[in-house]
């Protein structure tokens, strides 16, 4: 599976992400700073961890703020942090950190929150040769942050979007006949794009063998079948070509039993979409 993997994100992007969320939060400025703090008052300002994380932020923390402040970032991403360290500092005009106060946490906790994910579950496959994939399961308008939080902590980014595979589901079969389907498909994917088959059951997957395909996602299977599964792919002439991935009800309780069926990769929707904040704090010293 070749989709492109996002390992930077690009800085004009960011910074015009940064001015929507504050402009969503404080569209007319922050009416409780204009009233309690003096317009030209300094403050030196602490991004602490309140427990242990992974961190992702180096491409975004810094867009926050100006070359009017002072900022020192103390991570790289994808290195740990440990509870009470301190991951950045900030010096400068105080009514302007704490206006951009909650979005710069909301944003970094909610990446901190998916690399966390996805080095565990990482860590456990890792051994295996297993990559762990992400899915389009990403928070509207978020979706680059999202997936870059999965790259930096050592998870892979599946399709970014619709238009750059191509991934076939019961939803685009229903109705029709699987085979003339696949070769309709083969012969009109004139961008070369990758071609994925969602399979069910053991007959969707020997029409996908037939025609051939580049991948195939096993679905909802157990690890039992995705033996058989692989047993069958692996088996036949251009079988070692196909990149397998398996998804559906796999978590960090269950994982250890997929781990070791000949799978390429598991994705994860979870990591995404079921986000836990990683817990950090801003501090006014």
């Amino acid at each position: 599976m070749i989709y492109e993997q996002i390992k930077k994100l690009p800085e004009d992007y960011v910074k015009s992400r940064i001015a929507q969320f504050l402009a969503e939060d404080a569209p007319n400025g922050d009416a409780t700073c204009e009233l309690t703090i003096d317009p030209n008052e300094t403050t030196t300002a602490k991004i602490i961890a309140q427990a242990n994380l992974v961190f992702v932020g180096e491409f975004v923390l810094p867009y926050f703020f100006s070359s009017d402040f002072d900022f020192s970032l103390n991570f790289r991403d994808g290195y740990e942090v440990h509870q009470g360290q301190t991951i950045a500092i900030v010096t400068g005009n105080k009514r302007y950190i704490l206006l951009v106060e909650r979005t710069l946490l909301n944003l970094l906790q909610r990446m901190c929150g998916i690399a966390n994910l996805t080095s565990e579950f990482t860590k456990l496959a890792n051994p295996y040769g297993v990559r762990i994939l992400d899915t389009r399961k990403t928070a509207p308008g978020l979706r680059l942050f999202d997936k870059y939080a999965v790259a930096a902590a050592g998870g892979t980014n599946h399709r970014t979007n619709l238009s750059n595979g191509i991934l076939i589901k019961d939803n685009h079969i229903s109705g029709k006949n699987l085979k003339e389907l696949l070769i309709e498909v083969k012969n009109k994917n004139s961008n070369n794009l990758f071609i994925e088959l969602e399979v069910d059951t053991i007959e969707q997957l020997k029409a996908a063998l037939e025609v051939g395909v580049d991948g195939v996602l096993l679905d909802n299977m157990s690890p039992n079948q995705i033996r058989e599964c692989v047993r069958l792919i692996r088996s036949h002439q251009l079988g070692n070509h196909i990149f397998v991935e398996a998804s559906g009800g796999i978590n960090l309780h269950n994982i250890q039993g997929y781990l070791d069926t000949g799978i390429d990769a598991i994705s994860i929707g979870a990591l995404t979409h079921t986000v836990k904040a990683a817990e950090i704090h801003l501090e006014i010293d």
